[in-house]
């Protein structure tokens, strides 16, 4: 898939849920495939241009020094692309429950090409 990530948490942290950090980076040529989140996310891009597409068909491009909030639910789906020759690194910042996943793999949206990387297929 292309995609590596760290997550951190804040070490007194005590409440069911807490905001939590966590790297994301996309390697050139990689994709996230298809996914939706449970909880909004705040991303800043650190180095690299993110391709974002929507399930709506909408393609937001993102460069360093950019921020961005992904919503949350399956009628958020989209996916993150890295088409250029350096790597996409994002901090992702969200309030997500210890051991609740970050991403949720979804079917390609109605209407929307497959991403056609390979590792996921979708």
């Amino acid at each position: 898939m292309g995609v590596r990530q760290a997550t951190v948490r804040r070490p007194r942290a005590t409440a069911p849920s807490d905001l939590m950090g966590r790297e994301v980076v996309i390697e050139p040529g990689g994709c996230t495939g298809w996914h939706y989140h449970r909880v909004p996310l705040v991303a800043v891009v650190m180095a690299g241009t993110l391709t974002r597409i929507l399930s709506d068909g909408a393609v937001e491009v993102h460069v360093a020094g950019d921020t961005f909030v992904e919503p949350a639910g399956t009628g958020h789906i989209h996916l993150g692309r890295n088409f250029g020759d350096d790597p996409v690194v994002l901090l992702v910042t969200c309030d997500l429950a210890p051991g609740a996943p970050f991403a949720l793999p979804a079917a390609v949206p109605f209407g929307a090409k497959p991403c056609g990387c390979p590792g996921h297929g979708a």
